[in-house]
């Protein structure tokens, strides 16, 4: 694909049109090209964006030290995490949190999406852990903290830059530290970004 400057605005626009990540690449791509007369093929920019936005994710600041400080305690980590199976393994496993965590429930494996309850549920089951003593960390007010808080999570919310509107968490925190900080009374299920 021959690279071209970015358009002054892209940037902003394809993240206000991309909602943090909870629209569909599919959806956002075509809508920009139209809105910015960009001299691109929509499906083009799709397999571009794919290919390099997996090449080198990054974790969260924070987010290995504190894996492994739960897992040296003992805690039982699993991540519930919207999206395609192949394109969140990868993320996971070139992130180095794969091999950190005990299950990965992806909701395109499972058939069931965050905010549903149910998939909520099925993260315990697999887990084996009882919801009054999890703590779920997240950075979405309607995935993270009203979903969980559904069927009993205590939610714990990272702001990164999703307002909160409605949902009240159970705590709100600085950065994935924090986490180790909610530990005296319950064992975790995490989130990866949706």
């Amino acid at each position: 694909m021959e690279r071209h400057a970015l358009p002054t605005g892209y940037a902003e626009r394809f993240t206000e049109l991309d909602d943090f990540g909870y629209r569909s690449k599919r959806e956002v791509l075509p809508q920009l090209v139209r809105e910015l007369a960009l001299p691109h093929d929509p499906e083009v920019l799709l397999a571009d964006f794919s290919e390099h936005s997996l090449a080198a994710p990054v974790p969260m600041p924070h987010a290995l030290d504190v894996l492994r400080e739960l897992r040296a305690r003992g805690v039982r980590v699993g991540v519930v995490t919207n999206g395609w199976v192949e394109a969140q393994t990868a993320c996971l496993e070139r992130t180095g949190l794969l091999p950190l965590v005990d299950d990965v429930v992806i909701s395109k494996s499972v058939g069931l999406s965050k905010p549903d309850p149910a998939i909520y549920t099925l993260a315990l089951a697999r887990l084996g852990v009882n919801a009054a003593k999890v703590w779920f960390v997240g950075d979405s007010p309607r995935n993270d903290v009203w979903g969980p808080q559904q069927v009993g999570l205590k939610a714990a919310y990272l702001p990164t830059g999703h307002g909160l509107k409605r949902e009240t968490p159970d705590a709100v925190l600085r950065d994935l530290r924090d986490v180790l900080t909610l530990m005296d009374n319950a064992k975790p299920v995490l989130t990866a970004e949706s």
